[in-house]
């Protein structure tokens, strides 16, 4: 059954081909010809559009039509996704009723993305747990009732199905680790995020998190949680003890995606949170005022993280589940395509969606540096408003570290391990950068993530840096 592949290394195209061939969501019961009020009500038809016989909803769609309301139009999107056998009518109906053309659901989802003012018709709420109740009844632990809905920080009707269910992509809490000289399953070129608190270094091998997509565990005394989508190239390091709450938050990957990114969900209130920003969007807490704090991660070759870190551990391949985590196999053709596999909003003026750009959210600011910008292990002098900073990164590597500058200027001193500064040199560390005389100047945390996740959800809040500026 589709439901219980995880779409791990499928295209756009495949995504939608294997969409194509599966079952009607019409089972005995559900597709049974029903008695037509006289006229019709919305709620009824909008159940037709996905749950109906093909005539039932070419039937509905005419009477939509005959409506004249665009506030359907989110009802014949989800439609369209999963009664394809009906594309050309459901298309038919949106056209008319909302003036725009598109080829399919995943065009149509752009659309509805770039037309927040079409609120959909109150009844489509119902339509869709419907839905995701019969694609998984573990969804409804997130979206239980009206009321949840009616307080959700994010539209409903660009939650989408990521192809799995609930932990169908399972987190690694407090996964076994083993030393450097044992990891003789990684290649010096495998990239790993790494992570160093109070002097416990722990290496994360894309090869296996690109499986997982989150880890919770306990590094250096703080709890933390590596949230990685995948689809977004996103890896964030949140701290998961919060303020008044008795226990750190245990996160998990719900199997829901918002406009190509991953919805988590913590394991104690079932709220559904935005991997990209660390806020709860659906449930219990989205009034809670929380957002997760950022630590510092970076990406790099498991050899350069081994040379710098020799005491460091490293992610066991006994993980507990069964998968093929060879180098390069996972998301292997979604990481070599142009291609997004599910619909967002992209701006490609300034860059091309896959873009790799280093993100940094300061308090009330937020930057991005692309990573081209750091070809051959450039250092660059920069600042986010009034917030000196100075960035380390290797393009070949996808790695970058930021760290406050206060005042002063580096520059690279042909070891990657320190830097050049007007006082001597300065030594390079998971933390902060050590001065000749002893000063430290702190990391300040970032991420890297594909360009169009990092414009879709800071956009013009954000500013970019272009090379000449410097």
């Amino acid at each position: 059954m589709l439901r219980k592949m995880a779409l791990q290394s499928l295209s756009r195209r495949d995504v939608t081909a294997v969409l194509a061939a599966w079952p009607m969501l019409t089972t005995a019961g559900f597709g049974a010809a029903r008695a037509q009020e006289a006229p019709p009500n919305v709620a009824e038809l909008s159940r037709t559009l996905v749950f109906g016989s093909g005539r039932e909803i070419a039937d509905a769609v005419g009477a939509l039509i005959t409506r004249g309301e665009p506030d359907v139009a989110a009802a014949m999107i989800l439609a369209l996704r999963y009664r394809r056998r009906e594309t050309r009518v459901l298309s038919h109906g949106l056209k008319t009723l909302t003036g725009h053309d598109a080829s399919g659901w995943f065009d149509w989802m752009v659309w509805q993305e770039a037309h927040p003012e079409i609120t959909p018709h109150y009844s489509f709420a119902a339509v869709k747990r419907e839905v995701l109740g019969r694609l998984d009844p573990e969804f409804l632990r997130f979206l239980p009732n009206q009321d949840t809905l009616d307080g959700m920080k994010i539209r409903l009707e660009e939650i989408t199905w990521g192809g799995v269910e609930v932990d169908g992509i399972p987190s690694l809490d407090n996964p076994k680790h083993i030393s450097a000289a044992e990891a003789h399953y990684l290649l010096d070129d495998d990239l790993v995020f790494g992570v160093e608190i109070a002097g416990d270094a722990r290496a994360y091998p894309l090869r296996i998190m690109g499986w997982h997509e989150m880890f919770n565990e306990v590094i250096g005394g703080v709890p933390v949680a590596l949230a990685y989508c995948t689809l977004c190239g996103a890896g964030i390091l949140f701290e998961t003890q919060v303020e008044g709450r008795a226990e750190p938050f245990v996160f998990g990957s719900s199997g829901l995606l918002y406009r190509s990114n991953k919805l988590m969900f913590d394991r104690e209130t079932d709220s559904l949170w935005n991997q990209f920003t660390g806020q709860p969007v659906v449930g219990p807490l989205v009034d809670s005022g929380i957002t997760l704090k950022i630590r510092p991660v970076a990406i790099t070759s498991w050899k350069r993280w081994r040379e710098n870190h020799p005491d460091t551990k490293v992610l066991s391949l006994e993980t507990g589940h069964a998968r093929d985590y060879g180098s390069g196999v996972v998301y292997q053709a979604y990481f070599a395509s142009d291609e997004l596999m599910f619909p967002a909003v992209v701006d490609e003026r300034q860059h091309r969606q896959k873009d790799y750009v280093f993100g940094i959210r300061d308090v009330g600011r937020s930057k991005a540096w692309p990573l081209e910008a750091f070809a051959g292990g450039a250092v660059i002098n920069d600042a986010i408003g009034p917030r000196e900073l100075v960035l380390i990164g290797d393009e070949a590597t996808r790695t970058v570290r930021a760290y406050e500058r206060r005042g002063r200027i580096f520059e690279a001193s042909g070891d990657r391990a320190t830097l050049r500064g007007s006082d001597g040199t300065w030594q390079v560390g998971e933390d902060a950068l050590t001065g000749p005389d002893g000063t430290r100047l702190p990391r300040v945390p970032g991420h890297v993530a594909y360009w169009f996740a990092w414009n879709g959800y800071l956009g013009a809040e954000s500013e970019l840096y272009v090379a000449h500026r410097e």
